[in-house]
């Protein structure tokens, strides 16, 4: 008699789940986030905008969304408590009235800098290499687009 458990076709067994590993890995992650972001007053959306924002500039609230892939329902209560926190501002485009452009604050971009040490911070605290975390990313944005191409068929 053995203690190993069977492995079968389209296993139901949680731990060979792709999904669950990862949720699991992403929910580590934010964890292993949380307390450098918390240095800066952020949660890890909040840094995510706020990443977008340091890197392309101004952008719309659409662009904003569609680069974190997120919804407009959930972008709207993150950026209202950014704006609250001094760090974005939002108004609407002069040239498209239905349009709301978002940008940094000074405030939002002297916080730039002190950001800049979150993923090496991240990267020496977990052990991963950047050849590893290069090739991490490769497969998780594969997988992504995989995903998001079978998503896409059954609707």
């Amino acid at each position: 008699m053995t203690n190993e458990a069977p492995t079968v076709d389209g296993t139901l067994l949680l731990d060979e789940q792709l999904c669950f590993a990862l949720y699991a890995a992403q929910r580590a992650v934010t964890a292993a986030y949380r307390p450098l972001l918390d240095e800066l007053g952020l949660t890890y959306p909040q840094y995510l905008v706020l990443l977008v924002l340091w890197e392309r500039g101004e952008t719309t609230v659409k662009e904003l969304a569609s680069a974190l892939r997120l919804d407009y329902g959930t972008m709207s209560p993150l950026l209202k408590r950014l704006e609250a926190a001094g760090l974005v501002r939002r108004e609407r485009s002069a040239r498209d009235e239905r349009s709301v452009l978002v940008a940094c604050t000074g405030r939002g971009e002297e916080l730039k800098g002190r950001a800049e040490r979150v993923p090496g911070t991240l990267l020496a605290t977990t052990g991963l290499g950047t050849a590893e975390v290069t090739r991490l990313r490769e497969e998780l944005w594969g997988l992504a687009e995989r995903a998001q191409g079978a998503a896409d068929r059954t609707r």
